[in-house]
């Protein structure tokens, strides 16, 4: 069926094209898992439905969604937010309207939008209808991986830099997985806004091509965990201001380690437990630093902030960085949807380089 069937044009002719389009073909290729489990194991691709048409609608064709490390969670049930099985996989990702319904105020044909990530849509899949508060709108010009990857690991660094602490040009943040997908947003994002960054990395094979990779990003200081306890940790902080902000990704040693940097009345943050181990807060810390222990979850910011402008706002604020140089997509390797038993088995692998990116209607 031709593409231009996506995007309807007023008149008698196109509402009958638009109810074909609806009532014959509202199933297409997706990503489908039925029970949870191994990823490489419960996922399938198979026809599923795009999702009833109506007043308050949203078209999408899909343009790519990656693959993270929530969505493989997801699959395997141990991530907080579950969907109602049998699901199609992803939250993440971007795609362009095709049509919109009556009621719909915000975004129009031919715009592109990204998915809300905590309302669990299911990203990978060639055509889906949502909600119009279940997308938002951005800026023409990002290329596709920017766009596909914006709304989560940029918008969680935004937070965790806004929200904790009042940093200021000149201040510092120490933080642990860097070379994340969330860290390496963060460095860029404080090196716009002047803010240094001291950045802990687990050893490897690469390491010293990684810490350079991170240094081109605007990293000030990039160590290994073992390097922590070293002359070359001292000197570095007696060049800086204390930490106000640490930043957990980790949990077990290496979130501790981070307490030993923090300065007096810091707060620790943690969004993530890569480790599996559980966050011990040294008792010094809490009685002689007076520091603060939190947690983030970006996900349920979202679903906080869902009825204000505040999302919208952070959004347009992180793709305005991308336009200008500030931030820059992660690497992506690219796979079409048929391809998705790769690109799941290349994101299972760990000290992975790139981000797996499905191209959804290549």
């Amino acid at each position: 069926m031709a593409v231009r069937l996506l995007q309807p044009r007023f008149g008698r002719k196109s509402a009958y094209l638009s109810y074909i389009w609806r009532k014959f073909t509202t199933k297409f290729e997706s990503i489908v898992y039925s029970e949870h489990g191994d990823p490489e194991k419960v996922l399938r691709l198979q026809k599923a439905e795009t999702g009833k048409f109506g007043p308050s609608s949203v078209s999408l064709r899909m343009l790519a969604a990656p693959i993270n490390p929530a969505d493989i969670n997801q699959i395997q049930g141990t991530y907080a937010l579950k969907p109602s099985l049998p699901a199609v996989g992803g939250n993440e990702g971007v795609g362009e309207v095709t049509e919109v319904g009556s009621d719909v105020q915000s975004v129009r044909a031919g715009d592109q939008v990204v998915l809300r990530a905590e309302q669990c849509l299911g990203s990978w899949c060639r055509h889906l209808v949502v909600l119009e508060h279940q997308v938002l709108k951005i800026p023409s010009g990002l290329p596709v991986d920017a766009a596909a990857t914006v709304s989560v690991n940029p918008c969680t660094a935004f937070r965790l830099l806004k929200d904790f602490e009042d940093l200021q040009p000149g201040d510092t943040v120490i933080q642990n997985g860097a070379n994340s997908g969330v860290g390496q947003a963060l460095i860029q994002i404080a090196a716009a806004w002047g803010i240094k960054t001291v950045n802990v990395i687990r050893n490897r094979t690469n390491v010293e091509d990684l810490k350079s990779h991170l240094k081109d990003q605007g990293a000030n200081y990039v160590v290994i965990d073992e390097d922590l306890k070293s002359s070359e940790m001292k000197e570095i902080m007696k060049s800086i201001k204390p930490p106000k902000l640490a930043l957990n990704c980790v949990g077990g040693k290496s979130s501790m380690s981070l307490f030993r940097f923090l300065g007096p009345k810091g707060t620790m943050v943690t969004y993530g437990g890569m480790s599996k181990q559980p966050v011990t807060v040294p008792t010094g810390s809490l009685i002689f630093q007076d520091v603060n222990v939190k947690g983030f979850w970006m996900s349920q910011w979202s679903i906080d902030h869902q009825k204000d402008a505040s999302k919208a706002t952070m959004m347009e604020e992180v793709c305005s960085m991308l336009l200008k140089g500030q931030l820059r997509a992660p690497p992506c390797t690219r796979h079409p949807l048929k391809d998705f038993k790769t690109a799941i088995s290349e994101a299972l692998q760990p000290y992975s380089k790139t981000k797996q990116l499905l191209i959804l209607n290549d």
